[in-house]
C-alpha cells in the first residue's frame, strides 16, 4: 500500500507575492504536483496535506529566528495554491484525503502520520511539495528512519534555493536509498 504526502504548496511559498516563496521554481512544478496527485486521488490511495501552520508572534517556535513569518493561522498565505485549492475542495470529503497542521519540518513531527499511515497498512510514501531541502527533506530523514519506503517525485519538488534542492536529491538517493521518478 501506498501513500502521497503533499508538502506546504501554499500561497506564502508559492505565490510570487508569498511570505517565504519558492516563486517560479514553485510555480512550476504545479503541474506535474497536480498529475501525481491526481493519480493517487483516482486510485483512492492515500492522500495527505501536510501543511504548515504557524501562530502570529509565538515567541516557542525555533523558526521565528530563522524565516520571516509564513503559513500564519487564518492567513491567505496558508491556503494551498493554485489549481491544488480547487482538487483538495474537490475531493477532501473523501475518506482517503487527510489534511496534517504541521509545527515542525518534518510531517511526522509532533502529528499522527506514522499512526495514519500504519493503520492503513501502507509501506510505501511518495513526496511532492516545497521545500525540496527542508520540509521535504526532513519528511524523508523521518520516513526513512520509521522503515518507510520512500518515493520522491522530481518534477513536483522544488525549492527557494537551487544548490539545496540539487544537494537534498542527491543525499535521497545517495544517503535515504529514495527512488526519484520524474
Amino acid at each position: 500500500m501506498k501513500a502521497l504526502i503533499s508538502i506546504d504548496y501554499t500561497n506564502d511559498f508559492v505565490a510570487t507575492d508569498g511570505k517565504l516563496t519558492t516563486g517560479s521554481a514553485g510555480q512550476e512544478i504545479e503541474q506535474a504536483l497536480i498529475d501525481v496527485t491526481e493519480r493517487f486521488i483516482k486510485n483512492q490511495d492515500f492522500v495527505v496535506y501536510a501543511i504548515d501552520r504557524h501562530d502570529q508572534n509565538d515567541p516557542y517556535h525555533p523558526e521565528n529566528s530563522l524565516f520571516p513569518p509564513h503559513n500564519l493561522a487564518g492567513t491567505d498565505g496558508r491556503k494551498l495554491y493554485g489549481k491544488l485549492a480547487e482538487l483538495y475542495e474537490n475531493s477532501h470529503e473523501r475518506a482517503t484525503v487527510y489534511w496534517i497542521d504541521k509545527r515542525h519540518y518534518s510531517a511526522f513531527s509532533g502529528t499522527d502520520l506514522d499512526i495514519r499511515l500504519r493503520e492503513r497498512g501502507i509501506t510505501e510514501i511518495h513526496l511532492v511539495g516545497v521545500c525540496t531541502d527542508i520540509c521535504v527533506l526532513h519528511t524523508a530523514v523521518d520516513a526513512y528512519n520509521l522503515g518507510y519506503k520512500i518515493v520522491i517525485h522530481k518534477n513536483a519538488v522544488a525549492s527557494f534555493d537551487p544548490i539545496g534542492h540539487e544537494w537534498a536529491l542527491n543525499h535521497f538517493k545517495q544517503t535515504l536509498g529514495v527512488d526519484i521518478i520524474e
